[in-house]
């Protein structure tokens, strides 16, 4: 009886599994407790399950909204050479007008044509009025914005979220919206770093030595009362923030950040004062600065608590100026740990001078990972990142290491030094290895952002929202009782109106809602509040192609053809008119998918696979259901 159906049957059959296979991981998942996600969190079968369900969108899970500035004062500067007094003074009068109106590189052209400074002499190969050098380094700004706009793409791409919104806003901004982010911080904070690699050659310790003893003199010189600023109580009131340095032990006592700097005069509140650092006592009036370093294992450590005033008294214009011009102090990554006086611990940081110039810089990293490292190195078991260079990096890797053999380089990220070997040989093979992580999943950040290269510029965040699960829920809750509600309504009114054969497009109206979640699980799409949108309007379409076939049949039955006949010219005759209509429709999804972002582009996916999946019903499977009732037998009524 149904030997011609066969096909057609198979067909339908096959689908509706299909369909079933692919919700089943979202059903799953969706009926599991908070409790039973996080046992197969643990057991590492989550992540499979995740990747195979329908995601929701910012606005039905949560997630982070961040608003992206990139720097364009800093990448000028960054690209400026030779840069004398008369440059430094232009650039930071121009930058302190700078606002959300108005632009750096208009204000900072007038200003340089106010003060007379040639700017062909900072930007070489860039111009020789001064209007044209701003013109290019505009087309550099906007360039940096690209660039930035697809190294951030990369790096959250790699980081693992599903279908991130990342777009360019205005000149320089950035919108950058990710869903279901359960570690806001580390997102941001992939997402801002800069990630400029460098190898900086370390000054040798007589520079080092002789830096220091430079801004000793400047302390004691201009600020002698910091002699007197040191508390007699006692080397408790340090608590455990005193630290043992090597060889003698020092005798460290608190004085107060205001009184270091003179900028108090009552002595009595410095050791109740949160603000104190730890000074050598032994040391302190003669050598102010020294006093606040400590000798760990060689190399020069700042207890934790004098980090503050000790970049403090580095940024001081008096002490920049007996800095040497080509070096500059940078900070260790992380901090050690040493004993105390007390027995307790202590936490120190480890202060580097190093060249200014870069040796080498991160753009020739070609690969970069993050592991373990292995047995039988100082790193065994630690937390590394193995980084590849190119032909030109391995060139410059193997000249600078065979000529600074002895010498200790620093491996610099964003001007914090993660490690300072010393070079023991010739490094030819264009690799090394980063230490001085806390964990594997920094390692594992760091990898990413070298793999996804440097940002031209920083990026500053100017805007920051979280949306809460809480309206996750509320839109979820809502979006579906206005599906249910106007699923319902088309439901009955069908019912209702076209009878038997409105029960017929009922069943294809249902199947079609099942195809169209099946199909945006196969995509791994993500569901939002507007793609919810496009699923109701969805309802109405696909109903839309039965409403213009049974009107057909009706006439061709009050014409007195018999009930095939009529059904045959019914879905002949209308089957123009539908075609038409979802095609123009289609060609407008299709438009909002390619050149629509975010909520636009999740409402055209729904339509767009909403309407495919409502013709294969509402043609396909309502045609068939009807030839299984007049297939070999004569039907002298119909229900519609």
């Amino acid at each position: 009886m149904f030997k011609r159906l066969t096909p057609r049957l198979i067909i339908i059959v096959i689908a509706i599994a299909i369909a079933g296979i692919l919700l089943w991981p979202t059903i799953q998942y969706e009926s599991m407790s908070s409790q039973e996600k996080e046992q197969l969190r643990q057991e590492g079968n989550l992540a499979e399950l995740e990747s195979k369900i329908i995601r929701r969108g910012l606005d039905l899970q949560g997630g982070i909204h961040l608003v992206l500035e990139v720097d364009v004062p800093t990448l000028v500067y960054n690209i400026a050479k030779n840069k004398s007094q008369l440059f430094e003074d232009v650039y930071q009068s121009a930058k302190s007008q700078v606002s959300a109106d108005v632009r750096f590189l208009e204000v900072f052209e007038n200003e340089a044509d106010a003060q007379g400074l040639r700017l062909v002499r900072y930007f070489p190969d860039r111009g020789i009025q001064n209007s044209e050098i701003v013109s290019s380094l505009q087309e550099e700004a906007n360039d940096a914005v690209r660039r930035a706009l697809e190294i951030i793409r990369n790096r959250v791409d790699q980081f693992g979220v599903s279908e991130p919104t990342i777009q360019k806003v205005g000149n320089r901004r950035i919108i950058v919206e990710l869903a279901g982010i359960e570690d806001p911080a580390r997102a941001r904070d992939l997402i801002q770093t800069t990630a400029l690699l460098e190898f900086k050659l370390l000054k040798t310790p007589e520079v080092t030595d002789a830096t220091i003893q430079k801004i000793d003199r400047v302390l004691r010189r201009d600020k002698g009362e910091l002699a007197d600023a040191v508390t007699t109580e006692d080397t408790a009131a340090a608590g455990e923030d005193t630290v043992i340095a090597e060889g003698d032990v020092a005798e460290d006592e608190a004085v107060s950040v205001d009184q270091l700097f003179g900028e108090v005069e009552d002595t009595d509140t410095a050791a109740a004062d949160d603000s104190t650092v730890v000074v050598d006592k032994q040391v302190f009036e003669e050598k102010p600065f020294t006093a606040l370093l400590r000798n760990v294992q060689g190399q020069i450590g700042v207890p934790k608590k004098n980090k503050n005033a000790v970049e403090r008294i580095l940024n001081m214009e008096k002490v920049q100026k007996v800095i040497p011009p080509d070096a500059v102090f940078l900070w260790s990554a992380g901090t050690e740990v040493l004993p105390t006086q007390t027995g307790g611990a202590a936490e120190f940081h480890l202060l580097y001078l190093v060249n200014k110039e870069a040796g080498l810089t991160g753009g020739v990293v070609t690969d970069a990972q993050a592991t373990l490292g292995g047995a039988g190195g100082q790193a065994a078991g630690q937390p590394v990142v193995y980084v590849d260079m190119n032909a030109a990096g391995s060139k410059t890797w193997s000249r600078l290491t065979g000529a600074n053999i002895g010498r200790r380089v620093a491996i610099v990220l964003d001007n914090k030094i993660h490690m300072a070997p010393t070079i023991r040989s010739k490094i030819s093979q264009g690799s090394t290895m980063i230490e001085g992580m806390a964990n594997l999943e920094e390692a594992k950040d760091i990898a990413i952002v070298l793999r996804a290269g440097a940002l031209p510029a920083p990026v500053d965040i100017i805007e920051e929202r979280t949306v809460g699960p809480s309206l996750g829920s509320d839109s979820i809750q809502k979006g579906t009782t206005a599906t249910i509600i106007g699923l319902l309504l088309v439901l009955v009114f069908m019912a209702l109106y076209y009878k038997l054969s409105g029960l017929i497009a009922d069943f294809a109206l249902v199947l079609n809602l099942v195809f169209i979640l099946a199909i945006l699980a196969a995509l791994h799409a993500t569901l939002t509040l507007p793609g919810i949108a496009g699923l109701i309007l969805t309802v109405g379409l696909s109903v839309d192609a039965n409403v213009l076939i049974f009107d057909r049949i009706r006439e061709e039955l009050r014409k007195g053809k018999t009930v095939r006949a009529a059904i045959d010219s019914g879905y002949g005759n209308a089957l123009r008119t539908i075609i038409d209509a979802n095609v123009t429709t289609i060609l407008a999804a299709l438009v909002l998918m390619q050149f629509g972002t975010g909520p636009i582009k999740g409402f055209a996916v729904v339509l767009f696979w909403g309407i495919v999946s409502s013709m294969f019903t509402a043609i396909f499977v309502t045609r068939t259901i009807y030839q299984m009732f007049t297939e070999n037998k004569t039907v002298q009524k119909l229900s519609i």
